[in-house]
């Protein structure tokens, strides 16, 4: 007897596709998810003014594919289709246009060898670097934005591989909103960490917070960090080239810290994205004003996201309004406060934001998207060989696991 055909492990995008997916095929479904919330790493909160801010996932990537598109507009959501204006920091930060242009240049050609050097023997992105350029901290700085983690701990094939189109949206009602709405009506239960998988019977027994529950398979969605971390026991215990896949693929630590802007400010409009400074990798990314809100979002990754999170909300407070006095002037101190913030790697489901492969380890997604004994299927964004670190990576991720899994296990129900 089991509790359901296919158990699904995770409550976030890939585990709601899954369990969709499931459903359309008439094959009965469990969710376990361990937080007390669905979404995972996609995750809205309403500030006290009444502002939905996605502590997580917040763009829609390359939003002329994205399947979350779609998803959002047939349940109601608003799409906001500004463009990011992330090419447009240096000029608002009072840079010249011949700086501008060294910058664009360096830019593009140090994407040029990444072109090259993805067809050789992999090694560290920061390999790639021009020694002495004025601009490599600002090229390790993006690294820290987009992947989590400084160029000398990325791949630079895993780097290369990424997929975007460059059309980047925003859900305004907020991207972790959509995904809960999205698995409104999944069979989920909330607050039950798997503790154990025991895979040594004709079924598969979980382990849980909340009792045993057994089925004839499962979906594990839950970050390689987790496993990596040892988490969740395993009986037989999953093998060493899987276990080497998941400490292939650490997740890195990308932040957000929200401030409400208060005071008039009419020369900020709701697209105003800046740095804090071009000198150093450990900068924060800020965008004033989104989707028109009074608020200020301070967007931090890498080594300095990890410190300013252990350090607390009050360096984290005072990092963000050194730089933006930098930036915009003294006045701006006193017109900040904070509202809301992230702390992904303190989170223990998590451990981290989204994943990046290690120098070397590239092949390691596929390797961790490989299914055990034909009964234990992975899924999440970790497993996208070319949309990793997004939501729609998961998503698709979660639809692929689900007919993998479907294939397999006899339906009961």
């Amino acid at each position: 007897m089991t509790d359901a055909d296919v158990v699904v492990i995770g409550a976030g995008a890939a585990g709601l596709a899954a369990a969709h997916r499931l459903a359309e095929r008439g094959i009965s479904t469990l969710v376990l998810e361990a937080r007390d919330r669905t979404g995972g790493r996609a995750h809205t909160v309403i500030t006290s003014a009444g502002y939905p801010v996605d502590l997580g996932c917040g763009w829609l990537h390359s939003a002329d594919r994205n399947p979350w598109v779609p998803i959002a507009r047939a349940l109601g959501f608003g799409i906001d289709e500004t463009l990011p204006g992330w090419g447009g920091r240096l000029s608002r930060m009072g840079f010249s246009e011949a700086e501008q242009a060294d910058w664009f240049r360096t830019r593009e050609e140090f994407y040029a060898r990444l072109e090259r050097a993805a067809a050789e023997p992999d090694r560290p992105a920061s390999t790639l670097l021009e020694p002495g350029n004025r601009w490599n901290h600002m090229l390790d700085a993006i690294s820290t934005w987009a992947n989590g983690v400084e160029l000398h701990r990325l791949s630079v094939h895993d780097y290369y591989r990424y997929d975007s189109t460059d059309n980047n949206w925003r859900v305004r009602e907020g991207y972790g909103a959509l995904v809960s709405r999205y698995g409104a009506e999944a069979p989920v239960r909330l607050g039950t960490p798997v503790r154990r998988i025991d895979w040594s019977g004709r079924a598969v027994a979980l382990e849980t917070d909340r009792g045993s529950v057994r089925t004839h398979a499962i979906i594990l969605t839950v970050p390689p960090s987790v496993i990596a971390a040892e988490t969740i026991a395993f009986t037989p215990s999953l093998s060493p080239a899987k276990l080497a896949a998941a400490h292939g693929l650490p997740l890195g630590v990308d932040n957000k810290l929200y401030l409400a802007l208060e005071g008039d400010w009419p020369e900020i409009d709701g697209n105003w994205h800046v740095f804090g400074s071009a000198e150093r990798t450990e900068t924060a990314a800020y965008q004033l004003k989104p989707l028109g809100q009074p608020l200020v979002e301070m967007f931090t990754g890498g080594k300095l996201a990890l410190d300013l999170e252990r350090a607390g909300m009050a360096a984290m407070m005072a990092f963000a309004l050194d730089e933006l006095a930098g930036v915009l002037g003294s006045r701006i101190r006193t017109h900040l406060k904070p509202v809301a913030a992230s702390a992904w790697a303190g989170d223990p489901f998590a451990r981290g934001s989204y994943s990046y492969a290690l120098p070397g380890h590239a092949e390691d997604r596929e390797a961790w998207g490989e299914p055990v004994g034909e009964r234990i299927f992975f899924a999440g964004e970790a497993v996208s060989s070319h949309d990793f670190s997004t939501t729609h990576g998961a998503y698709l991720s979660g639809l692929e696991a689900a007919d993998r899994a479907a294939a397999v296990v006899p339906v009961t129900r």
